[in-house]
């Protein structure tokens, strides 16, 4: 049986971490508010208000003390945050990293860079339903992101947003929807990246037939259809010299020599297939 040891005293009255609204009790309710929302902390997180609930109400002077030099020496959100993960030992030292690397890539982003950097963890974990979802509360709210003088964010942002939207999509495979995304990206101020995704989305999406007449009907994206063509060959070349490719290809030698073998590798690899795919859209 694992038993966990809490670090300090259960708190008698909470502390709401600034911005996020959260209520805390103790250290490791702290740290674990702090390891799931680091994307959203900034720098009100550094406060004599903290310092002082963990000093009264968890009773960690020592800690407190040191938290209370970082805090009027100006030091960053991620020497604070991670001061906090690892005297409370609730998280081993790759978490406390990623979580650093994660306070480190968002000081000085806005509200809606933060929030696109979350949902943006969320493609590279490839929960591509989550993602989508986090993608629309985004775009649906976009006015509220507007700053004091009513400045809409960059439209470079919003175009981010729809192309990593069409990327979560052709993750599930729904390469017609990608590629829409990637197509307003682009209308709304995206670069060739965008403009070679859509390509690459309509590649996917259409038959080879039907490929060819796209992109005879769309004359004006010749040459990023030529580089697309590039990009493709370069991808099977280092495709081919990868062990999964390898061991596709010793399967289907199987189909020749040992066809009751070949079948069985067939079943279970359609099987890992399918349990990713349900992975990814199940959460």
């Amino acid at each position: 049986m694992r038993v966990s040891v809490c670090v300090g005293d259960y708190a008698t009255t909470p502390y709401c971490v600034a911005g996020l609204e959260i209520e805390v009790y103790s250290m490791e309710e702290l740290c674990y508010c702090i390891k799931e929302n680091a994307f959203l902390l900034d720098f009100s997180l550094l406060n004599d208000g903290l310092v002082d609930w963990i000093e009264r109400q968890c009773g960690l002077k020592e800690l407190a003390g040191k938290l209370y030099h970082l805090v009027h020496k100006s030091s960053s959100l991620s020497t604070f945050a991670v001061m906090i993960l690892r005297y409370t030992g609730l998280y081993d030292e790759d978490v406390i990293r990623e979580v650093e690397q994660v306070l480190r890539q968002g000081a000085g982003l806005s509200t809606v860079e933060k929030r696109k950097s979350q949902v943006d963890y969320l493609v590279q974990k490839r929960k591509f339903l989550s993602a989508l979802r986090g993608y629309d509360q985004l775009l649906g709210n976009w006015g509220e992101f507007a700053d004091e003088q009513g400045q809409q964010p960059a439209a470079a942002t919003r175009a981010a947003i729809l192309h990593n939207k069409g990327v979560a999509y052709a993750g599930l495979m729904l390469y017609e929807r990608a590629a829409e995304c990637f197509l307003e990206a682009y209308e709304a101020g995206g670069g060739e990246d965008d403009q070679i995704s859509y390509l690459a989305a309509k590649r996917l999406e259409l038959s080879e037939e039907d490929y060819v007449t796209f992109a005879a009907e769309h004359a004006s994206d010749y040459q990023s259809a030529l580089d697309l063509e590039k990009r493709i060959r370069q991808l099977v070349q280092e495709w081919e010299g990868q062990p999964e490719y390898l061991r596709l290809s010793n399967r289907r030698n199987l189909r020749g020599t040992d066809r009751q073998k070949y079948y069985e590798e067939n079943e279970d690899l359609t099987q890992a297939l399918k349990n990713g795919y349900r992975k990814n859209i199940g959460d």
